[in-house]
């Protein structure tokens, strides 16, 4: 058994997931590592901040440099450097994004029962991604897990729309079980060795499309279930119901991947519901515009007793800000690295006000390693008693 639930408190639970490349504890965060980098992060800083499974882009890569390369390169692993786990998000949502975005322009691709043929922003090819290119090139990738390719459109398209997207995200998920199962024959890859295959839950906020592609999904059957769609709706409003009753809709062995969701009071919410893994871009991308995620006093404490409302347990700081320009208080006191513990946010405020490269990449270790804790006090708190 490749996922093993250890403990369960209520609806949340911790658990293991055995890799080829390591044994990952339940709940656990993915930074985005899209195009096949961490921004401005070595290997060895992401290591120092507690980095494990990183999320790559079967999209982007397939556009640049290629997923040949990579394969020739020994996969994704060698190519970056990372001997930890990979997921590869089927780049679904990015060509959806690609294609909606014309608004009124010429369009830049198409979807059909087929797949979907998208111009690439790169060097305007056409391209073609179906189901089972997919899954092949993450394959190529040697990643530890991968996503099908999924219909994703917007949580305020018409519900026939989004009924549609629901046929055709089951239509798909099965031809990528089966391309899935093809490929493990024709690479000879061991049971004990095959990577985790994972479906997305599509349905908007209608949650009988969501029963409907969750049960669908799972007779199929798969590793693990993503939820599909952005996590909030048309006017930014977190969907609370929407996640609590898809992840009841998952089978208890199986995982539950809350993909997009990043903000540190959403990742605590869905862990309650029993969610498992998270992925998001808001610890770096909002690092490198100079926003700082701080823990308050006593935040383990409170992130434990959090239970949704106004979130008390960090704040947040913007060291663009004039009032940083002379406080000579350390980034992070407390934390591990010593860069973070010596440079001052007067420092940190210069940096960014010169435009100096060193400013945003100390910013995003900062987040980090806040998101990396804060993963890690979800996790003890499953696990304690009472």
């Amino acid at each position: 058994m490749m996922f093993k639930i250890r403990k369960k408190k209520t609806t949340a639970r911790s658990g293991l997931v055995s890799s080829v490349h390591g044994r990952l504890k339940t709940p656990f965060f993915m930074p985005d590592a899209t195009r096949g980098f961490v921004k401005l992060l070595t290997r060895k800083e992401m290591e120092a901040v507690g980095l494990g499974p990183l999320v790559i882009n079967t999209y982007h890569l397939f556009l640049q440099p290629g997923e040949k390369l990579i394969r020739r390169a020994g996969g994704a692993h060698r190519f970056i450097n990372w001997d930890k786990p990979l997921l590869s998000d089927s780049g679904g949502f990015q060509v959806f994004s690609l294609i909606r975005q014309a608004r009124g322009k010429a369009p830049l691709g198409k979807v059909t029962d087929k797949g979907v043929i998208f111009r690439s922003p790169i060097d305007g090819r056409l391209n073609e991604l179906t189901p089972e290119k997919a899954i092949r090139i993450q394959f190529d990738l040697g990643v530890d897990m991968m996503v099908c390719l999924d219909d994703c459109p917007p949580n305020d398209a018409p519900r026939e729309e989004i009924g549609r997207a629901v046929e055709r995200t089951l239509a798909w998920a099965a031809r990528c079980k089966k391309e899935y199962e093809r490929q493990l024959k024709a690479r000879r890859i061991p049971a004990g060795q095959r990577p985790l295959l994972f479906s997305v839950i599509q349905g908007g906020t209608f949650l009988d499309l969501r029963e409907r592609c969750a049960s669908g999904l799972v007779g199929i059957g798969f590793d693990g279930y993503g939820f599909g769609a952005k996590p909030v709706d048309s006017q930014g409003n977190f969907l609370e119901e929407v996640l609590r009753e898809t992840a009841a809709m998952i089978p208890e062995k199986a995982l539950r991947f809350a993909l997009g969701i990043g903000l540190p009071e959403d990742i605590l919410r869905c862990a309650s519901y029993g969610w498992d893994m998270f992925d998001c871009v808001i610890p770096t991308r909002e690092g490198r515009h100079g926003r700082l995620f701080l823990p308050a006093q006593d935040w383990k404490k409170k992130a434990g007793a959090y239970r949704g409302g106004k979130q008390n347990f960090y704040k947040t700081a913007n060291i663009n800000n004039a009032r940083f320009a002379k406080d000579f208080s350390p980034i992070n006191p407390d934390s591990r690295l010593p860069e973070l513990r010596e440079y001052s946010k007067a420092y940190l405020n210069h940096l960014f006000k010169t435009k100096e490269a060193l400013g945003a990449k100390l910013a995003s270790l900062n987040n980090l390693e806040f998101y990396m804790e804060l993963m890690e006090t979800i996790r003890k708190n499953i696990d304690s008693p009472g």
